[in-house]
Parts: C-alpha cells; structure tokens; sequence
C-alpha cells in the first residue's frame, strides 16, 4: 500500500510502498479515502510538542474510508460499511484516561492516516450518513468533535446563549455552526473582513477584527449586552486566554482547545476566581462523541482538497492560515 511517513520538519513527507495490512482478533480494516488536516499536524510534524515521537510517523489523525476487511470476533456484514474513524479509536466512551490518550492517531508513536490503509479496534469508528462524501467525514474526528464538546460536553449551551469564536479555522468553524444549530448567537474574531464576511454567511451575529480592536475581549461582553457572553471557544492559548477572560460573564465557560499562540505564559487567574469562570479543557473526545456529532448533520466547510500525490501542498495550505474550514486530502476515489 501507498503510504506518507515524516521526514524531517525541514523535509518534504517521504512517500513509501509498504505491506498490506491485516485485521488482527476484533479489528477492522479500513480503505481509507480522504483525510483532513489539524493545527495539530503541523505541530507533529516539526516536532515542536516537546515529548517522544517516532521520527518516520505516519501523519495525520483524521480519516474516512471503507471496511474492506475485518478480524476474529467481528460480523462479516460489517464489511462495506462507510466510516469515519475516531481520533483517538480506543476511546469509544466513558471518562478520558492516559491508555486512551496513547491511541491517539498521527502523534506520539501511532501512526496516523495518511496512508491507503489502517487497522483500527472494532469499537473505533462512527458510521457516516449515507449521503455524505468521505471528505465530509473526516473532517469530524478532530475538529467537529472538539467543536461538538466544547459547547455540549460541559454545562452545554442552550438557545439565547451568546457564544464567542476564536478565528476561523476547522473547530471555530464547527462551532459556529453547532452553536447557530441550537439557537445560540454568535460572535466571531479574525483578523481578515473577507473572513469575518464568510462567517456571517453561515450565521455569525457579530464579527470583531482583533487587529483594528486589540480589545476584542472587552467589545464581545460589550455586543453581549455588557455583562459578557456565555461561551467562549477558546483556540489561541496563553495569547489569547486573557482576553476570553475578559469577554466571557460571570459564571461563564471558557473552552480551552488550542494553542496557537504557544503553550505556556501568564494567565489572569484573578479574573477566573472573581468572575467564578469555568475553564475547561478539551482534548477532542471519545468515538461516541463523534457519533453524536455526526448526528447534528452540520455539514462541514471544506476549504480545498488536495491529491494524495501532493499532500505537501494541503500542509502548506494550512500552514499559511489563509484557509477558512478544513484542509482535506483525497486519498482514493
């Protein structure tokens, strides 16, 4: 099979032909079709987590395919089923924990997607709908499913709620959609007019460019009515979180999923006791989360999709921030 491995943060991705796979006592074999991109994968790729990794990984965690094979223990009437596979396949429910961490795809020493196919636990996938392409579907078992529990997996939002969204990548996208789904409004940032325009497009209330306004925390509570919005969707990090400090009320929730602007600096924790805020964060979710998301049918935005031949190009696509939704690659017909 036809597979990518990293090379290098300098390299281009190293293309490979390797053995085919097979499905092992309660696996399935899935053709995989199409694979989207994380803000997470250019992390991986350069190397910047700081931890151990495979240097000749396999990258990415998002996948959609086809179950062309499975393994002892597993109904053969599973085979064709159209899935998309869990970010993490052996988190199927339940409460979060380091085993089920250790299976996340395309990090660490799991290989990930980017390859024509994988062997995942039965358990590990979420069926797709049936009118639904495999580009549609993998975009959901990162970005949808963080999207989906930021703003159901906590307190939850309900319709009324004032929802502010960090930019608008793959997970504020998904937000923003989630959010208008359920009757919320919401508030989006950027620092791009013709992005802020598109997010109105699918239902932004309000838009605040963060470069004309460094304040942008203290003009959503204002747009909010004053005492600050319900939610915020908190993807910038310790760049950021002073600000979605300032923008959310008292006893608001602040999810926090992102680290684009890096992973440590100062943080307002008066502002977190004095306004009793909840910050919680989020680390995708389980396979059940991704069932549920699928069930909202949000169809996500597709940026641009890539050949499996220039899967380079879809890294740099997002690497130069210029995309709005998700960055996909096309791995088979």
């Amino acid at each position: 099979m036809r597979a990518y491995r990293l090379n290098g943060a300098a390299a281009p991705l190293k293309r490979v032909e390797e053995a085919d796979l097979l499905p092992g006592p309660g696996e399935l074999l899935i053709e995989l079709k199409a694979t989207t991109l994380n803000y997470r994968d250019l992390i991986v790729r350069e190397d910047r987590y700081g931890g151990d990794q495979r240097a000749d990984l396999v990258p990415l965690s998002d996948g959609a395919g086809i179950v062309a094979a499975v393994g002892d223990g597993v109904s053969r009437d599973r085979i064709g089923e159209r899935v998309a596979i869990g970010f993490m396949p052996k988190w199927t429910e339940g409460l979060f924990s380091a085993a089920k961490q250790d299976g996340a795809l395309g990090g660490g020493f799991v290989d990930g997607v980017l390859a024509e196919r994988i062997v995942v636990p039965a358990g590990g996938v979420a069926r797709l709908p049936d009118d639904w392409s495999f580009v549609e579907g993998a975009a959901y078992p990162c970005a949808g499913v963080t999207a989906w529990n930021c703003l159901f997996g906590g307190r939850g939002i309900r319709p009324g709620d004032t929802v502010l969204v960090e930019g608008t990548g793959g997970v504020s996208t998904f937000a923003l959609q989630f959010a208008r789904a359920v009757g919320a409004r919401v508030i989006v940032t950027s620092s791009s007019d013709e992005k802020l325009a598109e997010a109105r497009k699918l239902g932004a209330d309000a838009g605040i460019n963060y470069r004309e306004t460094p304040d942008w925390g203290i003009r959503a509570a204002e747009i909010a009515g004053g005492e600050g919005v319900d939610h915020v969707v908190e993807v910038g990090g310790s760049g950021t979180l002073n600000q979605a400090l300032q923008a959310v009320r008292l006893g608001g929730e602040v999810s926090l999923v992102g680290v684009l602007t890096g992973f440590g600096g100062d943080v307002n924790t008066g502002a977190i006791l004095m306004k009793a805020i909840s910050v919680r964060g989020v680390y995708v979710g389980s396979v059940s989360d991704l069932s549920a998301a699928l069930r909202t049918g949000v169809r996500p935005v597709i940026d641009e999709v890539f050949s499996f031949e220039n899967a380079d190009e879809a890294f740099e696509r997002l690497r130069s921030g210029r995309h709005r939704g998700k960055v996909a690659v096309q791995i088979a017909a």
